[in-house]
């Protein structure tokens, strides 16, 4: 008889809280940018529309709800957001910086499907997208653990602070319940 598989503790006892400040996102994003990798461009676009569209790591990489190259529509500088977990999907506005990253982007992977891929030219694996942000933030000399959804609880504290409604809010994170 096997023993029950451990049980896992709140996440209270794991960390403080569960959302990133803004400063914390700023150094996330300048670690993507010191790396001397191969993909810094890739991971700091990947990091930015993450927090400022409030994506999931599934919504941002994974194959079936990744953001593809088709959802981008750049005359209209929109892109369409593709929600798990039963979230409402929608479109939402691009800012001229991210159509720029964007755009070098695609220059960098022109026969690509998806907009952010591996070495191999494969979509990426959300795993790899949460080694990442585990590498940026000891990299960044953040002292919580920081996990993927930190940027999606980052981006909805980051409009409650600028003062968007909670129902702005619900609709640009795609929720459908408050």
């Amino acid at each position: 008889m096997r023993p029950p598989p451990p049980i896992r503790l709140p996440n209270k006892h794991y960390r403080s809280r569960e959302y990133l400040t803004p400063s914390e996102v700023r150094s996330l994003l300048d670690a993507a940018l010191e790396r001397k990798a191969r993909y810094a461009h890739r991971d700091y676009t990947l990091m930015l529309l993450m927090f400022r569209h409030g994506l999931r790591v599934g919504e941002a990489v994974g194959k079936s709800c990744g953001l593809r190259w088709d959802a981008l529509m750049w005359k209209e500088r929109q892109i369409f957001i593709t929600r798990e977990k039963g979230s409402d999907s929608g479109v939402h506005p691009l800012r001229d910086d991210e159509l720029v990253l964007l755009k070098e982007l695609r220059e960098m992977l022109p026969d690509s499907k998806y907009i952010f891929v591996s070495e191999r030219g494969e979509v990426m694996s959300t795993d790899a997208v949460r080694k990442l942000i585990g590498r940026l933030a000891a990299q960044a000399g953040l002292d919580i653990k920081v996990h993927c959804h930190m940027m999606r609880h980052a981006c909805g504290y980051y409009l409650v602070n600028q003062g968007y409604s909670t129902r702005e809010i619900q609709d640009f994170l795609g929720h459908r319940d408050i």
